[in-house]
């Protein structure tokens, strides 16, 4: 079957507007039900501040910082448990431009981003305390109360973008699915693989130390491999 006949680019604009509608109303709803769990939140994000510097605490300047807090927990939280409707809405938005054969693929390639977006967030979370640990540590003279707002501004910048590096994979596959990449080009590419990987992995990574890097471009480029092998062996098929 043909991709869906062409339409006026207007009505592409209105789809896209209501996709958006759609997939913030799902990030909404899901933001007030992290509300509600926004102590149980609050505890888990700053754990490893207190495991790298159990002898500080957090302070703040404004009167309103912390409700700006409470919003960005919220948000974030509902961000994640939205994530599988905005994926999908992301999906539903691009389906009328695939064929028949390319939309087959679209069901898995939306679960398996959750699931690495997820995984991203997870091993993000398991790297913060050892980062947290190297940057509080430079001069170990000074006290390290940090201000409430800034923390929270670093730690959900920092697990966003390991969420983020996390969905790589399912571009590549993506790509070579629409034929414009091979997995012959995928294994001639693997020294340029390792270079890309270890760049981003020095952006994304704030310490600047060589393990908690390491940390982060070992799976990088693990997934690069396996994204290769199932290029090889599923769309050989």
């Amino acid at each position: 079957m043909k991709p869906d006949e062409a339409r006026p680019i207007l009505d592409h604009l209105e789809e896209l507007r209501w996709r958006v509608v759609k997939a913030g109303a799902a990030v909404l709803v899901a933001a007030v039900i992290a509300f509600f769990f926004a102590d149980q939140l609050r505890h888990l994000l700053e754990l490893p501040f207190h495991r790298a510097q159990p002898d500080s605490q957090f302070q703040v300047i404004t009167p309103a910082e912390q409700w700006g807090v409470l919003m960005r927990i919220a948000f974030f939280g509902g961000l994640v448990l939205a994530s599988p409707v905005v994926l999908y809405q992301t999906w539903a938005f691009i389906n009328p431009a695939l064929t028949q054969k390319e939309r087959r693929w679209a069901v898995p390639l939306v679960a398996t981003m959750v699931l690495l977006f997820c995984a991203g967030l997870v091993f993000g979370y398991w790297v913060l305390p050892r980062g947290l640990a190297f940057l509080l540590d430079i001069f170990p003279d000074v006290r390290n109360d940090l201000r409430l707002s800034d923390y929270y501004s670093f730690v959900l910048r920092f697990l966003f973008a390991f969420g983020c590096s996390f969905l790589y994979p399912v571009f590549v596959f993506a790509a070579a699915a629409a034929e414009l990449v091979t997995s012959e080009q995928l294994a001639k590419g693997r020294r340029w693989a390792v270079l890309v990987v270890v760049i981003a992995a020095a952006v994304i990574t704030p310490t600047g130390d060589a393990l908690t890097l390491g940390l982060l471009a070992g799976p990088l480029y693990l997934m690069y491999e396996i994204t290769y092998w199932v290029v090889r062996l599923i769309l050989r098929k």
